[in-house]
């Protein structure tokens, strides 16, 4: 009798907890929001950590470049971060909080800008400094788990063989280039128009 009652008490907390959580929307984990837009036929993919002066020079100035390229339908772009320096997961963790709350091209290049931007500084910033930011920033953000799209960023970094950042890869007609180094990125990205 004693064993019985154990595993039911025992059994009800979980199933509970299973319960609260899908009503919660943690189920939602399962499709967590991906840095990836836009539907045209040549795919892109830029690699780039937070605290990287190359990775912090080129992104704005490649940004015009790729919201035409993705307002004209010509590429899929998925932006990868990658965890170069000690602090740059809490950064990635906070670029994806905030797709969480808005996941599309233009807002996900601003949150990048405004964490490079952040990284630039002398001071790194801690979780609840990065919320102060994006708060002030207008930037709405949804906590969620995030290692599913750690995951995903692991298995592209290891597909395509890190480099070096910045690093950007196009695979066009099936052929897959790599490009290291903002100029030969910039070069590549005009090209694509």
């Amino acid at each position: 009798m004693g064993l019985k009652r154990t595993f039911v008490f025992g059994l009800f907390p979980m199933i509970l907890i299973g319960l609260i959580a899908t009503g919660c929307g943690w189920a939602e984990e399962r499709n967590p929001p991906f840095p990836s837009y836009g539907s045209g036929s040549v795919e892109v993919r830029l690699y780039s950590d937070y605290f990287c002066p190359p990775c912090r020079t080129l992104e704005p100035l490649a940004e015009p470049i790729l919201k035409d390229l993705l307002k004209r339908n010509i590429i899929r772009l998925t932006l990868v971060d990658v965890p170069m320096h000690e602090e740059s997961p809490l950064y990635s963790r906070y670029f994806l909080y905030a797709l969480k709350s808005r996941n599309n091209a233009d807002h996900g290049l601003h949150v990048r800008n405004v964490l490079f931007n952040a990284a630039a500084g002398k001071d790194f910033l801690t979780a609840k400094k990065i919320e102060e930011l994006f708060r002030n920033k207008k930037i709405p953000f949804t906590v969620f788990d995030p290692k599913p799209v750690f995951d995903r960023f692991n298995a592209l970094l290891g597909e395509d063989q890190l480099r070096g950042t910045p690093m950007c890869v196009i695979v066009k007609a099936g052929k897959k280039e790599t490009f290291v180094g903002g100029m030969d990125i910039l070069n590549a990205l005009k090209a694509l128009r």
